[in-house]
């Protein structure tokens, strides 16, 4: 519960719309709970709320994160949304400025229990390390078209314009696990060569969007 002793007021912030509008519906079940109130695609928060959800898929981490922005001004808890629990890059996120650490390997329930222990002034952090395949049925940019979440990530990256390093150092993966998922992906996508994954990319949805979207 919110300190008002309704829900907990949510912002989504990501920078793919799919990703956003795929975690608001994961909470939705639970809106006398948590109250999804703005998603953001490349966008400050507007809305006063209660706790920031910074969704990592396809962006910084770690000490690169601009916790700052995040709260825009505002007095909100910031939680970062991984399945990278790698204990560096936690605490990194933490010395950042996030106020707790969550791990997409949670149920929905779950995630909603961290929330409002986040909230409620918990500094949150997952057990154990590594990564972890999240159990959601969230949407993702190339779900539909086979690709697992590692794989999406991947493509979103290269159709972002990063190098193979570039994206290891981004996604906490070694080189040739990087490689391993391109391979894996292009497969899937008919593709060979990097030009034509960006271009599948562009047109099955992989591009950063800019948009909000406000409840009211």
């Amino acid at each position: 519960m919110s300190t008002s002793g309704g829900p907990v007021r949510v912002a989504i912030v990501n920078d793919y719309e799919l990703v956003v509008v795929g975690v608001a519906a994961l909470l939705q079940p639970y809106r006398d709970r948590v109250e999804v109130v703005e998603l953001d695609a490349n966008l400050p928060v507007l809305r006063d709320v209660d706790v920031v959800l910074y969704d990592t898929f396809g962006q910084v981490q770690g000490r690169s994160i601009n916790v700052i922005a995040l709260r825009d001004g505002g007095n909100a808890k910031v939680a970062v949304y991984s399945w990278n629990l790698h204990h560096e890059l936690v605490q990194e996120s933490l010395d950042a400025g996030a106020d707790g650490y969550i791990s997409k390997g949670l149920d929905a329930d779950e995630l909603v229990e961290a929330l409002e222990r986040i909230h409620a002034g918990e500094r949150l952090v997952p057990s154990g390390g590594g990564s972890v395949t999240p159990k959601t049925d969230a949407a993702y940019p190339g779900k539909d078209q086979g690709l697992t979440v590692r794989e999406s990530e991947i493509i979103a990256l290269i159709t972002q314009g990063l190098s193979n390093r570039e994206i290891a150092e981004r996604s906490y993966l070694s080189i040739n696990s990087v490689k391993t998922y391109i391979r894996t992906a292009y497969r899937k996508m008919g593709v060979e060569r990097r030009a034509q994954a960006v271009l599948w990319g562009i047109k099955h949805g992989f591009e950063p969007d800019v948009v909000r979207h406000v409840e009211h």
